[in-house]
């Protein structure tokens, strides 16, 4: 089944190949704010798509989707554009891909192969590490003021007086835990997660981790490692990536998980000297 894809930036120029996170989501939910890419280095033309069963990409449901799917198509995207070695941008989950992408790429020569990792903010490389991030995560949903966020939300009437803005300010309290400060998550652009998939994915991975099993270490490609200071998933994660892969890593401070809303002044100038290097 077909992939739903867009285009943004100047055409012609160095393609950057963004993956966003989930599993299961879709690409939009990063723009406008990561539309900054495309103005990079010179300028870059940006090529999103929505990984298979989330958004656009519509997948047969008795079809189970795993990470050997999604890699499968990461591949076919990049052959389907004829990107020649491209630079390879991951978002969370999509951070994850890039890096079993990277790793399948390395040992399978019907992959094309990626020339550089861009990896923000990357989901967990291992079971142990993504069981931290889901302690932390519910901690911080329950934590005082987004308790106090969602009562002044049930109080405002809101629901019954615009059930539009309702619902958006009732997503944006549901990821509010990604951030350092749960009150900036605001003016976010609303995302759906189809649970089938994200489990599928997941459960895929079993009692995966990518640092004890080799797959990281078969990675020998430039890199640089974007991970928020007060991220619920643990710093260590990233860290352990990057001493693996010879990986740069720059750390933002006062940053949760969601750097392009919270501090794209941070986030977009180590993403630029790097894509200059290359």
């Amino acid at each position: 089944m077909p992939l739903y894809w867009a285009r943004y930036g100047p055409s012609g120029a160095p393609a950057l190949l963004v993956l966003h996170g989930g599993p299961g989501a879709h690409h939009d939910y990063l723009l406008p704010q990561m539309l900054e890419l495309a103005n990079l280095a010179g300028g870059r033309e940006l090529i999103f798509y929505d990984q298979r069963g989330g958004g656009r990409s519509r997948a047969d449901a008795s079809t189970p989707i795993t990470w050997r799917t999604q890699v499968g198509d990461l591949g076919a995207v990049i052959g389907e554009f004829m990107l020649d070695a491209p630079v390879i941008v991951g978002y969370s989950w999509g951070g994850l891909l890039a890096m079993l992408y990277a790793a399948e790429a390395a040992r399978d020569a019907s992959l094309p192969r990626p020339s550089a990792l861009v990896l923000v903010d990357p989901a967990p490389i291992s079971r142990r590490h993504r069981a931290e991030f889901e302690r932390e995560f519910a901690r911080r949903g329950a934590s005082p003021r987004i308790r106090e966020l969602r009562e002044d939300l049930a109080a405002s009437g809101l629901r019954e007086r615009d059930p539009e803005a309702y619902r958006q300010r009732n997503f944006e309290l549901s990821v509010a835990g990604y951030f350092e400060d749960p009150d900036d998550a605001s003016d976010l652009t609303p995302f759906r997660v189809s649970a089938r998939v994200q489990q599928q994915v997941w459960e895929s991975l079993g009692e995966y981790d990518l640092a004890a099993d080799g797959t990281l270490a078969r990675i020998e490609l430039p890199a640089l490692i974007v991970h928020g200071r007060q991220d619920p998933i643990p710093l260590a994660s990233s860290e352990e990536a990057a001493q693996i892969m010879g990986a740069e890593l720059v750390v933002i401070e006062d940053c949760g998980h969601v750097p392009y809303v919270e501090q794209p002044q941070s986030l977009f100038p180590p993403i630029e000297r790097f894509l200059h290097r290359l």
